[in-house]
């Protein structure tokens, strides 16, 4: 996240129309706009900016309906902008968190057609706050999941 920001303010630094948001976020505004009717105008408004920033992909899982409304929006961008994606999963786990392989296997194929993958393994920055304030135990008396991935598609 704190990596994506800052991607997210040099883009704004040259000009470039950015908007960051979560994935749960994200999800819930496509699902309400296709109840209401409104998808397609929702789907253009994010595919507007130059660079769309997606940020914890999988901390809450995605039902199928939001993950094909997803992959609508992504094919959209596919070729046309730049999205950043942050994720505490790995790409091998995507299917889980989309509640569908398929989909999942459909998504990452365009989102890793023209990206860089930075897959960043260590201690949280947040948790060394803790650590250093004495907060909290040593590093190795937690145990992360499998590290964070920030995956960055520029368009062409």
């Amino acid at each position: 996240t704190h990596l994506s920001v800052a991607l997210g303010l040099k883009a704004i630094h040259k000009r470039y129309r950015t908007l960051f948001t979560s994935a749960a976020a994200l999800v819930a505004t496509l699902n309400r706009a296709y109840v209401e009717n409104r998808l397609e105008d929702k789907l253009r408004a994010y595919c507007a900016p130059k660079l769309l920033i997606i940020d914890e992909i999988g901390y809450v899982p995605v039902d199928v309906n939001g993950a094909h409304l997803l992959f609508q929006l992504i094919s959209r961008r596919y070729e046309r902008g730049s999205i950043i994606l942050t994720s505490n999963r790995g790409i091998g786990q995507w299917g889980e968190v989309f509640g569908d392989t398929i989909i999942a296997t459909a998504i990452l194929d365009r989102l890793l057609h023209h990206s860089t993958v930075i897959n960043i393994k260590g201690e949280s920055y947040r948790l060394k706050e803790k650590q250093r304030a004495g907060l909290l135990k040593r590093s190795q008396d937690i145990k992360p999941e499998g590290g964070d991935s920030l995956t960055v598609t520029f368009d062409t």
